[in-house]
């Protein structure tokens, strides 16, 4: 199959994802001021979307809090800087269960099970103008970890993002995931032109080789739009195998925290990377408002 350059591309940042990376570098962004601060300097650099999670400010594990929601969006919107937002909705399906031979009951320390209504709360409440769906269940790195997203819950989930005004964005970590998303296109959950982003690399989802990743890229309908990521040190090699095969790129400290080896990163160094390799690839960096009209996207204001 010949290559199909993607010849203008958007650039997300995710800026702080919500794993156990907060001690792991001092850029890693905590508090609402700190998210939206590294979330405006990723769109400075050319980043026309910014993904965001919240963290705890004292902690930096990850949160579902309304009100840091809600204070890092006011942030963002409150500057002189144009981006198109982008909340998580992955928060409130994560089950942890006990040792092999005791499973249940669950650790409910460690599990955060809430109802679909709750995990898109701060969707209805800060109106971004894209929100993500993991669009299926899979164990992650963690012995007894499983990230759950029954189908139930992706239709209750999807149906309330589309009626909101949020366009979902599938988290597709692997090629089932896809398949799935498909399948809530046509029974008219998701719209027609859905927006996917390809999860490569992520244990213990699809696996992090080009074989897999073309699989991925092959199972994309021609009409939707698709980007895409991989971690650590191969962040940059997927900026240019993403626009290679068609699509747009994912860079940010969510996926990696290395700029060079022993070199922590900033966000907007790591946008500034992908846009030099997407550039001299010969392709042109899209703007926010070039991508509202890609997407069909209405820029809003919370509630």
């Amino acid at each position: 199959m010949p290559l199909t350059m993607n010849r203008d591309v958007f650039i997300t940042c995710a800026v702080t994802g919500g794993g156990a990376t907060q001690d792991r570098s001092p850029h890693v962004p905590r508090s609402p001021e700190q998210i939206a601060d590294s979330a405006i300097a990723a769109a400075k650099a050319g980043a026309a979307i910014v993904h965001c999670h919240v963290r705890d400010p004292e902690t930096g594990k990850a949160s579902r809090d309304l009100k840091l929601y809600r204070e890092l969006t006011d942030r963002i919107r409150a500057s002189d800087t144009d981006v198109v937002l982008n909340l998580t909705a992955g928060m409130g399906g994560d089950m942890v269960f006990g040792d092999p031979e005791s499973p249940l009951p669950l650790n409910e320390d460690a599990s955060d099970m809430v109802g679909a209504s709750e995990r898109v709360a701060h969707v209805l409440e800060c109106q971004p103008e894209i929100c993500t769906l993991d669009c299926g269940t899979m164990n992650f790195a963690e012995a007894d970890y499983v990230m759950t997203n029954t189908p139930g819950m992706l239709q209750a989930m999807g149906q309330m993002m589309t009626e909101a005004g949020a366009k979902p964005e599938i988290e597709a970590f692997d090629t089932g995931h896809l398949w799935y998303a498909k399948q809530l296109v046509k029974d008219g959950i998701l719209e027609k032109d859905a927006l996917v982003q390809l999860c490569m690399g992520v244990p213990w989802g699809a696996p992090n080789d080009m074989n897999t990743f073309m699989a991925m890229v092959n199972n994309v309908p021609d009409d939707w739009n698709w980007s895409a990521f991989s971690l650590g040190r191969d962040q940059m090699p997927y900026v240019a195998a993403s626009v290679l095969a068609g699509g747009n790129v994912r860079v940010g400290l969510e996926d990696n925290l290395m700029l060079d080896r022993g070199v922590l990163a900033e966000n907007h160094q790591l946008v500034t990377r992908a846009r030099e390799i997407i550039e001299r690839l010969g392709a042109r960096i899209m703007t926010p408002a070039d991508v509202r009209d890609k997407l069909r996207l209405t820029k809003r204001a919370p509630r």
